[in-house]
C-alpha cells in the first residue's frame, strides 16, 4: 500500500496583480516550511527561525520563452527550500574534516576520450525527448511538496537493505533518460568508482562514485510515478526555468502548470538572490532521494553529499545557470567545485570496459563499512 501523503492541487488558479503574486509566494513558503517542520521533528525551531528571515522578493514579470537567462547577485537571505545546511545533519563532517585536497585534481582516466559524443540530446532521439517532455511538464512545486511528504511520512515503511544489496536490486534498471549507456546499473556504479580509484582520489569519493545512483531504487518502491520523477537532469522548482535546461528551446516546460505562474514562474520565484543552492527545492528524483537517505546514515563529508545531490544538476554545474542563488563566500563555491570534480567520473566512465563485479566486491564492501556505521540502510 502506498504511504499516506499530503497532496495539493497542481492546477494553479489565475492570480492578478502584485498583491496576489506576493500572497502566492507567501502561501508556498508556508506550505514548504510546514512540511519541513513535520519532517524534521526536533529540528522545527531551527526551521521556524529560518522562516522568519525569509525575504520575499518583489514580483517580476513571468519569464518568456526567450528571456530566462539569469544574472548573479551578491545579496544573501534565507530560502524556503527542502535542503539542509551542514548544521542540520549530524554525521556528515564539515568541509574541513575528513577531506583531501586531491579530490579536485585533473582527471586522467578520460584524457583520450572524445567527449563530444556524450550527452547527445538531439530531439531526433525520440526516447530521450519523450522522457524530458514528460519530466518538464510534471515536475511542479505541488508535485515536489507531495513527493517530500510521502518520503517523510511517519506511516511510510522504509525498506532496509545493505548498500551492496541495493546495488544488486538496482541491477535490472535501464535509465530512459541516459543517451550514453545501455549497461546495467551495477556496472555503471563500479565504472565510476573504479575510474575515481585509478586516479588516486580519496576513499570517500570512491564510495560516492559507487553509490551515487542508488536513489534510483525509488522505482522499486511505492510512490514513484515512473522514470520522470526518478532520473534525468535536475533543476529547481519554484522559480523560472532556465533556458540552459535540455530541450528548453523545444518548449518542453510550457505544459508545466508553473510556467508563467505569478509566483513560481518569476525570475527568483519563492527564493531570493544569494540564498544558497542547498536551500533550493530541487526537482524530485534519485539525487534528492539518496541525499536524504545518506546525509543521516553515513559519515561522508559535505562534498560527497553535494556530489550526490547535485550531480544531475547540469544547468548549474555545466552550463552556469542559477548562479544567482549561490550564497556569498566560499561555501557554495566549494560545493560547485566538488560537483564539477565528480562529474567526469559519472559521465565519461560509461565507455570503459565492463568491470568484474565479484573481483571488486571485497574491496568495496570494506569501503562501505568505513563510512556507513550500520549494515542495513533505511531507504
Amino acid at each position: 500500500m502506498a504511504p499516506s501523503a499530503i497532496y495539493y492541487d497542481e492546477q494553479q488558479k489565475p492570480l492578478g496583480g502584485a498583491g496576489a503574486a506576493l500572497e502566492a509566494i507567501s502561501d508556498a513558503i508556508d506550505q514548504i516550511n510546514m512540511l519541513k517542520g513535520k519532517a524534521a521533528g526536533n529540528k522545527l525551531p531551527l526551521i521556524q527561525a529560518q522562516a522568519t528571515n525569509i525575504i520575499i522578493p518583489p514580483p517580476s514579470p513571468p519569464l518568456s520563452a526567450t528571456s530566462s537567462t539569469f544574472s548573479s547577485s551578491s545579496s544573501s537571505s534565507s530560502c524556503p527550500g527542502d535542503g539542509d545546511n551542514t548544521s542540520d545533519h549530524d554525521l556528515a563532517p564539515s568541509l574541513a574534516e575528513n577531506t583531501s585536497s586531491t579530490f579536485d585534481t585533473t582527471p586522467q582516466f578520460d584524457s583520450d576520450k572524445d567527449k563530444s559524443t556524450f550527452r547527445d540530446f538531439s530531439p531526433s532521439n525520440t526516447r530521450i525527448f519523450a522522457f524530458y517532455a514528460e519530466q518538464h511538464a510534471k515536475q511542479t512545486v505541488a508535485y515536489n511538496l507531495s513527493a517530500r511528504a510521502r518520503f517523510h511520512s511517519a506511516s511510510r515503511v522504509r525498506p532496509q537493505l545493505s548498500i551492496w544489496e541495493a546495488m544488486e536490486k538496482l541491477n535490472t534498471l535501464i535509465d530512459d533518460s541516459d543517451p550514453d549507456t545501455q549497461l546495467n546499473q551495477i556496472q555503471h556504479l563500479l565504472q565510476s568508482a573504479e575510474a575515481i580509484r585509478r586516479d588516486g582520489k580519496p576513499r570517500w569519493m570512491q564510495l560516492t562514485g559507487l553509490i551515487h545512483d542508488l536513489g534510483k531504487l525509488m522505482l522499486f518502491f511505492d510512490g514513484a510515478q515512473g522514470q520522470w520523477d526518478v532520473v534525468g537532469d535536475t533543476f529547481p522548482v519554484g522559480c523560472g526555468f532556465s533556458d540552459k535546461c535540455v530541450f528548453y528551446e523545444q518548449g518542453t516546460f510550457e505544459k508545466n502548470p508553473d510556467w508563467g505562474h505569478q509566483a513560481f514562474g518569476t525570475r527568483y520565484g519563492i527564493y531570493s538572490p544569494g540564498c544558497g543552492v542547498e536551500n533550493l527545492i530541487m526537482s524530485w528524483g534519485h539525487d534528492e532521494y539518496l541525499y536524504l537517505v545518506v546525509r543521516d546514515q553515513s559519515t561522508l563529508p559535505r562534498e560527497a553529499l553535494a556530489m550526490i545531490r547535485f550531480h544531475s544538476f547540469y544547468p548549474w554545474h555545466r552550463e552556469g545557470a542559477y548562479m544567482e542563488f549561490m550564497a556569498p563566500g566560499e561555501g557554495d563555491k566549494e560545493l560547485l567545485k566538488a560537483v564539477r570534480a565528480f562529474n567526469p567520473y559519472d559521465l565519461y566512465s560509461k565507455t570503459d570496459e565492463v568491470p568484474d563485479v565479484e573481483e571488486l566486491k571485497p574491496y568495496y564492501l570494506e569501503l562501505i563499512d568505513e563510512f556507513f556505521p550500520n549494515k542495513k540502510i533505511k531507504w
